[in-house]
């Protein structure tokens, strides 16, 4: 099996991007990849197994260029301008490489698979965007917080993909925009939760009193384990 080396592997993920600036994506062959990395099909089996899988890689490098980047500048800040730092520092990350990612955008915006495993991945930057910015992302919000960052910055990055202008004027007021609308809903579901927290424990205590009663102990002389006893 060949050795994984870091220079093999960001030779493929430096192909794909050049090979998705030229082509749309559904034209891009892994033969293609190989050869512009100059990689065997072998090795580029062992380092990744999709071009999906090479995106992933791509995420992953720019999460450690934006974390790299993490200062304590904005500290004392609103969480919004925390996060929107972080946002527009991975949308400088990604500048570079802006030809090829909207030329990926199009070729899987209809891509219901692609898109659900691509989520995952943004899921999982997206967690750690939030951390640098000093956002918890754990407890009952936790999950709502970090999908709602994914939301935020996929909208916002579809109008960057369209921003010539190089103050980004038009991201950065869509993504003031969005942030602005994910703080009201995470309002409102912290509300929701408040508002229904007497139910919540309502319905804790009956489950316990149920537990702890004979209510829930079914077995009786003659039952059996069977599922065929029920018909």
């Amino acid at each position: 099996m060949t050795v994984e080396t870091p220079s093999k592997r960001d030779a493929i993920v430096s192909a794909l991007l050049a090979l998705a600036a030229e082509r749309d994506w559904h034209a891009i062959e892994i033969t293609d990849i190989a050869e512009r990395a100059d990689v065997t099909l072998s090795e580029f089996r062992d380092l990744f197994p999709s071009k999906g899988a090479i995106l992933g890689a791509f995420s992953r490098t720019i999460d450690r260029a934006v974390l790299a980047g993490t200062s304590d500048d904005l500290a004392g800040e609103p969480a919004r301008e925390r996060v929107f730092d972080v946002m527009m520092r991975r949308i400088d990350a990604l500048t570079p490489h802006k030809a090829a990612l909207l030329r990926i955008t199009r070729g899987l915006q209809c891509d219901a698979l692609s898109l659900a495993a691509l989520n995952k991945v943004a899921v999982n930057s997206q967690r750690f965007m939030l951390a640098s910015a000093g956002i918890p992302t754990e407890g009952h919000l936790g999950g709502l917080k970090v999908q709602g960052a994914v939301l935020v910055f996929a909208r916002t990055l579809q109008t960057w993909l369209h921003d010539d202008d190089p103050a980004l004027a038009r991201t950065m007021a869509r993504l003031d925009r969005e942030l602005r609308r994910g703080e009201g809903i995470l309002e409102q579901a912290e509300d929701l939760r408040r508002l229904t927290a007497p139910f919540r424990a309502f319905g804790r205590a009956l489950m316990e009193r149920r537990a702890s009663s004979g209510y829930t102990k079914r077995r009786t002389e003659g039952e059996t384990n069977d599922p065929a006893a029920a018909i």
